[in-house]
C-alpha cells in the first residue's frame, strides 16, 4: 500500500472531545471518525486491526468446537418479555416499533434470540453440548457515551452461548471459553486479568471478566501478585483488616460535632478501621435497615442491591421518621422495628466503637453479645474491597488497579431456558431445562484496550499481531535514482515475503513522515536515506523499543520478514 493512496486523514492536535489516550490517538492517526454521539466509523487502518482481532477470536473458537453463525440484530420484543428482561433492562435497551406497532429491540446481547432458536431444535441430550457464537454489531443507548470506542452506542462484539444437558457439562464449556479468552487477550498483546465479577443485567450464577489493565479503565480492581486472585471491587470478597476496639464496660463519651468517621477518629485518637460506620437504608420491600461496616470502608451499591434489593439510603426526613440521629447511629438502643445487619468483615470483631443514637455522643467498649446483637442471618457482604485488604485465597495484601472490560464469561444455568421453555429430553425421557453459558468479548473495545496499553507520547505502538500494517518503508527522497529505487525494492521484497507493508511515497518533509509513522504506530520502520543507501544500508527502527540499527539492503527483507513472522499471533 502506498501512503499517498491510504485513506488515513491524520490530525496534528488532540480533538477537544477526546479524553482517553486511545480516543485521542485513534482519531489523530486517522483510524476512526465520529458520526454522532457514541457512533464511530472505522477507517481502513482500524478496520484492518478489527479483522485481525476477529481472526484470532475465530481461530480460538474453532479450537474449542464453537460454531459461528448469525442471528438478526433486530430482536422481537416478545422474546424479551418471555425472558423477563423487557421491563428491567432499562433505558439502555434501544427499542422501536415497526409499521404494525410491533415492538423490537436493537440487540445489546442475544440470549433471547439464541435461546429461542435452539428451543425448537435441540430436543435430546444426544445433541448436547452445543456452543454457538456470532461477531456482530451491538447497540446500547448509553446516557453519556464517552471515551471513544470504550463506551459507544454501537459496537462490535463476539457473543457466544453454550447449551448443555447438565451443570458439569455447562461448567466444562464455561472453562473452555474462559481459557480461550485468556489466549485471545495474550495473542492480541493485551495484559488482561480474569477477575471475579458481578453478573449484572445478564444474570446467572457465576461470572469472570477479562480486564485489560489501564489507568484510564472504568472498573476498579483488586488483585494479588502472589496467587493470581483478581476481582472487580463490586464482587470481591476480601479479608478486611479490622481494628478491635478497647475492652471494658460500656461507656458513653461526648463527641461534639463528630458526625463523621474522620471526626470521631481524630477526636478519640483511634484508627478509622477501629470505628464502625452505620448506614441507614430502606430495603427493596420498604423496611428500615441499619447496616454496619468497618469505618474505613464504604458500602458497595452492587453488593448492597444483592443484599437488600432495590434499596435507597434514608433521607433526612426518613431518619427523623424512624428516630435515627444522623452521624451518631449505633447498634446499642436502636429504636424498635429497625433491622440490624453487619458486614461479614466484622463477624470476628467483638468490641466496637459506635454511635450512641444521641446527638454528639458515641459508645466505646460496646461488646457484641452483651450490649447488642447481630442475628445469624444478618451478616452480609456489602463493603467495597480496596488495596491493602487481604487476599481471600492466600492472605497477602491486595493491590489496586483500573481495568477496561475486554470480555466476560457467565454461567447462566437455567435462567433463560426455564423462562423461555427451552427444554430437552434427558436419558430417561424427562423434559429438563437446558444449562446455558454466555460469553462476550468486545472487538472494538479490544482495539481501544490495545492502544491504551501500547502507546507513548508520539503515538500508537501496535503489537505485530493486530497491527494494521507490519512495516512502513520511509524514503527520505522521492523519484530520485538513489533512494527511491531502494525503497521500492525493499517494499516489494517484503510484500513478496507476505509482510504487510506501507510505502510512504508522499513528497513531504522527513519530519512529517517520521511524525506520522510514530503516530500510526506500525511495528517496524525502514528509513531509506541517501547517505545510508550509498553505503549499502538502510536504518530499521523498532517502534516498541525505539531501537535503531543499520542493516545491509541485501539482508533487510529476510531479517524483517523473520522478525514479523515470529511475532504474529
Amino acid at each position: 500500500m502506498k501512503m499517498s493512496r491510504l485513506y488515513a486523514p491524520t490530525l496534528k492536535e488532540d480533538p477537544a472531545e477526546a479524553e482517553l489516550a486511545s480516543h485521542k490517538l485513534l482519531l489523530r492517526a486517522g483510524m476512526i471518525r465520529k458520526g454522532a454521539s457514541g457512533l464511530y466509523s472505522y477507517l481502513p487502518l482500524a478496520w484492518r486491526s478489527i479483522l485481525k482481532i476477529e481472526r484470532i477470536i475465530r481461530e480460538e473458537m474453532d479450537a474449542i468446537g464453537a460454531q459461528e453463525m448469525q442471528v438478526p440484530i433486530l430482536t422481537d420484543g416478545e422474546l424479551w418479555r418471555q425472558s423477563g428482561r423487557w421491563g428491567v433492562y432499562g433505558p439502555e435497551l434501544m427499542r422501536l416499533k415497526d409499521r404494525h406497532e410491533r415492538e423490537f429491540a436493537l440487540g445489546p446481547t442475544h440470549e433471547e434470540s439464541f435461546t429461542d432458536l435452539v428451543r425448537n431444535e435441540l430436543r435430546s441430550y444426544k445433541q448436547l453440548p452445543v456452543t454457538l457464537y456470532q461477531i456482530q454489531d451491538k447497540f446500547r443507548d448509553e446516557l453519556r457515551p464517552r471515551f471513544g470506542l470504550m463506551r459507544s452506542r454501537e459496537f462490535i462484539m463476539k457473543d457466544g452461548y453454550s447449551f448443555s444437558a447438565d451443570e458439569e457439562s455447562m461448567r466444562q464449556c464455561y472453562q473452555e471459553e474462559k481459557e480461550a479468552y485468556a489466549r485471545i487477550a495474550e495473542r492480541c498483546g493485551v495484559r488482561a486479568l480474569p477477575v471475579v465479577a458481578d453478573s449484572g443485567q445478564i444474570g446467572g450464577d457465576s461470572s469472570v471478566e477479562f480486564m485489560a489493565l489501564a489507568d484510564a479503565g472504568e472498573a476498579e480492581l483488586v488483585y494479588c501478585d502472589d496467587c493470581g486472585f483478581a476481582a472487580d471491587v463490586e464482587a470481591a470478597t476480601a479479608k478486611v483488616h479490622v481494628t478491635e476496639g478497647a475492652e471494658g464496660e460500656l461507656e458513653r463519651v461526648h463527641t461534639p460535632g463528630a458526625g463523621s468517621i474522620a471526626d470521631v477518629s481524630a477526636l478519640l485518637g483511634v484508627e478509622q478501621s477501629g470505628t464502625r460506620k452505620a448506614l441507614a437504608l430502606v430495603d427493596g420491600e420498604g423496611n428500615p435497615v441499619v447496616c454496619f461496616v468497618p469505618g474505613d470502608h464504604d458500602m458497595n451499591d452492587v453488593k448492597a442491591e444483592h443484599a437488600f434489593g432495590a434499596y435507597h439510603l434514608m433521607t433526612d426526613e426518613e431518619l427523623e421518621q424512624y428516630g435515627l440521629v444522623k452521624g451518631f447511629i449505633g447498634p446499642v438502643g436502636l429504636p424498635q422495628g429497625i433491622r440490624v445487619c453487619a458486614d461479614e468483615s466484622l463477624r470476628e470483631s467483638t468490641w466496637w466503637l459506635v454511635g450512641a443514637n444521641e446527638a454528639d455522643y458515641h459508645f466505646v467498649h460496646a461488646k457484641r453479645g452483651r450490649d447488642f446483637q447481630i442475628a445469624n442471618d444478618a451478616w452480609v457482604d456489602v463493603v467495597t474491597a480496596k488495596p491493602g485488604d487481604l487476599c481471600p485465597k492466600c492472605g497477602r495484601p491486595l493491590k489496586g488497579a483500573r481495568g477496561i472490560e475486554m470480555g466476560q464469561v457467565f454461567q447462566l444455568g437455567t435462567k433463560y431456558s426455564e423462562a423461555m421453555g427451552a427444554t430437552f429430553a434427558d436419558v430417561d425421557g424427562h423434559e429438563q431445562p437446558l444449562q446455558m453459558g454466555c460469553y462476550g468479548i468486545g472487538v472494538s473495545r479490544t482495539v481501544a484496550a490495545v492502544v491504551e496499553q501500547h502507546h507513548d507520547d508520539n503515538g500508537i505502538i501496535w503489537p505485530v499481531s493486530v497491527a494494521p500494517y507490519e512495516v512502513e518503508v520511509i524514503p527520505l527522497s522521492i523519484g530520485d535514482d538513489v533512494v527511491w529505487p531502494v525503497a521500492e525494492q525493499v517494499a516489494d521484497g517484503l510484500a513478496k515475503e507476505g509482510v504487510e507493508v506501507v510505502l510512504d511515497d508522499r513528497k513531504e518533509r522527513p519530519g512529517v513522515k517520521f511524525n506520522d509513522a510514530d503516530l500510526m504506530g506500525f511495528p517496524y520502520q525502514v528509513v531509506c536515506g541517501k547517505k545510508a543507501v550509498k553505503n549499502g544500508n538502510v536504518e530499521v527502527k523498532d517502534r516498541a523499543t525505539g531501537e535503531r540499527s543499520e542493516l545491509p539492503i541485501s539482508e533487510v527483507v529476510a531479517t524483517l520478514a523473520a522478525r514479523v513472522r515470529s511475532q504474529r499471533a
